[in-house]
């Protein structure tokens, strides 16, 4: 069967998908009809639960100089430690086993489904629903990846979204390359990110069994799930030295698993073309796609961040759609969101830039 076929074999299968269209823009007014300007934001109310995810573009930053930076010493000593272990371990990646290279490269990518298809598509912005075996596996590879855990990291992201570009983003691109990529931390966070991350709505995921349950025990999970289990696997079942084990399935993966998260912050806010929206920074950035598993399509996902895909194309460069799609196959993900090719061709009339190619 053709892969096109394929793909929409298995998305319409065992689930339902809801399409998002733009509601009509004229309204009644004084007995008539008047043509309204919709906004480019707050167009598709399709999420009832979660509002806390769309960009407010009213919230600007007050004026006057940042607060001092305040280094986290403990996390510049670790990140170090760790990026020289990994850099060791590509020096050791030729004298490995070929299981230990496989399990490197699987454990990779169950790790970033743990950030793609769980932290982000499903917790922090609800685009799908997942039944109880798939939340379980995605509660497990997100610790595996150790970004932090579920609640952290879809409250951090849901500001990021909100005030995109503003210091009450937590990784704000326009404080530059090497900030948003990793140096937001290396430093304490910005008032404005405590302040207002605090006025999030975040009952949904305080509600989340699972989600709880592995913030109450994070430490020990990451301890075991990301850096005892990885190790231990090919030194004790192929015989892989602990040197290798340690430096390139441990090491190298999570430092690797980490850097192509970045990039999604920061070379897809800097480097690529806006389609679909030029007055925002995020961009659509191929290499980025590639290297996160489908995340780097960055400037349709700030357009339209409700949509389950994260991109227009689905399965193109995006691993984690295709993951997701195989889950509702098996009826464990439902109730997928996808915006309408109306709703995207009408935002990119109003504001792309003019590269958009219908595909």
């Amino acid at each position: 069967m053709p892969a096109h076929l394929l793909q929409e074999e298995i998305s319409s299968s065992y689930t339902t998908t809801t399409t998002i269209t733009a509601p009509p823009s004229r309204i009644l007014q004084n007995g008539g009809c008047k043509l309204e300007k919709p906004s480019p934001y707050l167009e598709e109310d399709i999420r009832p639960e979660i509002k806390d995810d769309i960009y407010d573009p009213s919230y600007k930053d007050p004026e006057g100089p940042r607060p001092k930076l305040q280094y986290v010493w403990r996390n510049i000593i670790l990140m170090s430690l760790l990026h020289l272990g990994a850099l060791y371990g590509i020096i050791l990646v030729p004298t490995c086993k070929v299981y230990t290279w496989i399990w490197g490269f699987f454990y990779y990518v169950i790790s970033a489904l743990g950030i793609t298809a769980g932290a982000h598509r499903l917790w922090s912005h609800r685009t799908y629903k997942a039944r109880l075996p798939l939340r379980f596996f995605l509660i497990i590879a997100n610790t595996m990846a150790f970004q932090n855990d579920v609640f952290e990291w879809a409250r951090d992201h849901r500001a990021h979204h909100k005030f995109s570009e503003t210091d009450a983003d937590p990784h704000n691109s326009r404080r530059g390359f090497f900030f948003s990529h990793v140096g937001w931390l290396l430093v304490r966070k910005h008032p404005a990110v405590k302040e207002k991350g605090g006025l999030l709505d975040l009952s949904d995921l305080k509600a989340e069994k699972l989600v709880m349950f592995q913030r109450r025990y994070y430490k020990p999970g990451i301890l075991l799930m990301c850096f005892i289990l990885p190790t231990l696997v090919p030194w004790y079942f192929w015989g892989e030295t602990f040197i290798h084990s340690l430096c390139v399935a441990t090491f190298l993966r999570y430092a690797i698993v980490l850097n192509a998260t970045w990039l999604v912050n920061s070379a897809a806010h800097l480097y690529g073309y806006r389609p679909y929206d030029t007055t925002i920074s995020p961009r659509e950035n191929i290499l980025v796609s590639l290297g996160a598993v489908g995340e780097g399509f960055h400037n349709y996902h700030h357009s339209f961040p409700y949509d389950y895909s994260a991109s227009e194309y689905r399965w193109h460069i995006n691993f984690t759609t295709f993951f997701i799609d195989c889950m509702a196959f098996l009826g464990l993900a439902y109730d997928r969101k996808k915006v309408s090719k109306a709703a995207i061709l009408a935002r990119v009339k109003r504001t792309g830039d003019g590269s958009y190619k219908s595909g």
